[in-house]
């Protein structure tokens, strides 16, 4: 086969946008010139990749997916056996942090040295990582442990997610794509039931041995089948190793600051406005790093093609929204709907049940009508659902919220997978961990500044709304109310249904938030994504 060409979706029309044409037309040069594409899957002709390999790379992003799940329901044993409560939620907040700043460094790494040399590096840390983690002494071990865990996590989560896009051609991109959505619909759902069972009849230590046998099947599993061209060293640069420290360090000071924000400190205070600053002034040498580096770790073409542009930005609006039925629909299903934690589990995860069948289905979509056209109907429909939850009767009946987020779920699944695919579709084999690091880490800061935001909301309301309540005997605090509501008969029956209702107007303001980064979203699409994403030749559907 020659080299690659750039070509519209689907049809082959490049004028969709000519600028994103030439810059595929630019990058094919340099990955096609071999005349097949780098990381095809082991084997001749379009043969699938082994069972056993798919099977590893969904055990692998499994062993990122459930953590959190199982972790969140054993904090209470966790808690009386180490103590320190008031820091406890450090457990989850430093191991996204570690997870966050890494994608970048290990997605230009494995476009550097291959995918499986950091592919394995990372399930061996994730595992060193959960032994120190079953060994922890106090509060403080365990939550430096967990960042080991997450600096491991970093490189599974984008490196299976490039492996994906590297083993299989475009039109069957959907089918392990649809997997790896099933593992973590799979885990939202088994995650909790299993770390309350771990919990309830085990010791907590025992969570994290868990995946010891796991992450080494894993690597076995990985080291056996999964086999990847050499590449010419020659076409290796120097390691930024400057960028990948500033990107890091920028980036989790920058996390740090959002996450105690409003919480250890208020907004306004010397801490915050300290480090968003000195968050600022690493950007800014980060960005005087990279311009210089040979090989940087976030190389500016991320930012000056418009596809990748406009999908990480339509990603990062994905993850602030996902905020709103994620963290409040539990607390909206606890607290006003009276619900217990597992029928609150289970209103939230109805969600994970529908977006993996609708990410499998959206081939058929973007088929027809495009990445951007099929992006665009997914946000759509979710800035509708999201909406429609601020219309709610209160006190609404279960099945409500529960039908709305079995909506959000088909329509956000709509919505991703053709993004990703789509993006992962424009670069080649040298480019594409780049690229996919690019798009989780947007998602990931997104995710982190839709916490702190719109945590800030729900404080304001509720915090207005105490302040002119009609009757005495409510909480002055806001860290009150959740204890509060959990035990409303103290409460006079007018003062509790105040308060309920107060809990019901934050999460509808978070709501309206989650829907006006979900008209973000599709703005982006329309004025920024190309009309046509400029995707490669794929050289394994050529061959017969």
């Amino acid at each position: 086969m020659g080299a690659e060409e750039s070509t519209g979706e689907r049809t082959g029309d490049p004028a969709g946008d000519s600028g994103d044409a030439v810059a595929g037309r630019a990058v094919s040069a340099k990955t096609g010139a071999a005349g097949e594409e780098p990381g095809a899957a082991p084997g001749s002709g379009s043969r699938p990749p082994r069972t056993a390999l798919v099977a590893a790379l969904m055990l692998s992003m499994a062993l990122v997916a459930l953590d959190n799940a199982i972790v969140s329901t054993a904090v209470p044993q966790i808690v009386g056996d180490l103590g320190g409560f008031s820091v406890f939620s450090w457990l989850f907040a430093g191991y996204l942090l570690a997870i966050t700043v890494t994608l970048p460094v290990y997605g230009k790494l494995s476009d550097t040295f291959g995918r499986k040399p950091v592919l394995l590096f990372g399930i061996a840390l994730f595992i060193v990582g959960s032994l120190l983690c079953a060994l922890a002494w106090n509060m403080a071990a365990l939550i430096a442990f967990r960042i080991v865990q997450g600096l491991g996590g970093g490189a599974l989560q984008g490196t299976v997610q490039t492996l994906a896009a590297d083993l299989y051609p475009l039109k069957e991109r959907p089918r392990i794509q649809a997997r790896m959505s099933s593992v973590w619909a799979a885990s939202a759902v088994a995650g909790p039931a299993l770390g309350g069972l771990i919990a309830s009849y085990a010791d907590w230590r025992w969570i994290f041995l868990l995946n010891l046998p796991l992450g080494g099947l894993a690597l076995w599993m990985l080291a056996r089948h999964l086999v990847e061209p050499v590449r010419s060293p020659g076409r290796r640069g120097p390691i930024d190793w400057a960028g990948a420290l500033g990107v890091f360090a920028c980036g989790g000071l920058l996390l740090f600051a959002l996450v105690q924000g409003g919480v250890a400190w208020p907004w306004l205070s010397a801490p915050s406005l300290g480090l968003l600053g000195a968050s600022a002034v690493l950007a800014a040498v980060v960005v005087r790093i990279e311009r210089r580096a040979e090989e940087p770790i976030i190389p500016g073409w991320v930012w000056r093609r418009r596809t990748i542009a406009a999908v990480n930005l339509a990603l990062g609006a994905l993850g602030l929204l996902m905020v709103a039925p994620m963290v409040f629909v539990p607390t909206y299903a606890q607290s006003v709907l009276g619900l217990g934690p597992v029928s609150a589990g289970l209103v939230t995860s109805a969600m994970t049940l529908t977006w993996p069948v609708s990410a499998a289905f959206s081939q058929h979509v973007y088929r027809r009508i495009g990445f951007r056209n099929s992006a665009a109907v997914g946000i759509s429909l979710a800035a509708v659902i999201l909406f429609s939850f601020t219309l709610l009767p209160h006190p609404a009946r279960p099945w409500q919220p529960t039908l709305i987020m079995l909506l959000l779920g088909a329509a956000l699944g709509l919505f991703q997978l053709p993004l990703i695919v789509g993006v992962q579709s424009t670069v080649g084999w040298s480019e594409r961990g780049t690229t996919t690091a690019s798009v989780l880490f947007c998602r990931q800061v997104g995710q982190s500044l839709g916490a702190a935001l719109l945590g800030a909301v729900a404080n304001a309301t509720i915090a207005a709304r105490l302040a002119d309540a009609p009757m005495a005997g409510l909480p002055e605090h806001l860290d009150d109310v959740s204890k509060t509501l959990d035990r409303p008969e103290l409460l006079p029956r007018a003062a509790a249904d105040y308060l309920r209702e107060a809990v019901a107007a934050a999460v509808d303001h978070i709501f309206l938030c989650a829907t006006a980064a979900a008209v973000a979203a599709l703005l982006i699409l329309l004025l920024v994504a190309p009309r046509r994403f400029p995707i490669l030749a794929e050289h394994r559907e050529d061959r017969t």
